[in-house]
């Protein structure tokens, strides 16, 4: 079964493009990774007023997936966007998971 995930990011002011620049050009390494931990369906939009950031995300088992944040790519790809957006002491980012509320297939 499918388990769709949702949360919300803070980008610091004036970072949108190179937000996007990055992601434009991310990382084969970090794309295998993402789909190894079973990531599929991965959508960030972007709030251009506030900075806030909705990412989406589909995965077959959220376990499975969350075990990518003790990955060396994944632990490298958050010290990279560390100094744009707003990140904990492990330069993971700040985020708030999101409550499914609504679907409809």
């Amino acid at each position: 079964m499918i388990e769709r995930i949702a949360s919300i990011m803070y980008l610091y002011e004036g970072n949108q493009a190179e937000y996007k620049k990055r992601h434009d050009e991310l990382w084969p390494e970090m794309e295998q990774a993402l789909k190894a931990h079973g990531a599929s369906n991965y959508s960030i939009f972007l709030d251009p007023v506030t900075d806030i950031l909705f990412a989406y995300l589909e995965v077959e088992n959220k376990a499975d997936y969350d075990r990518i944040a003790e990955t060396e790519i994944c632990k490298k790809w958050w010290a990279y966007m560390a100094p744009i957006m707003k990140s904990n002491e492990d330069n993971s980012p700040v985020s708030k998971d999101l409550t499914q509320v609504f679907y409809l297939a």
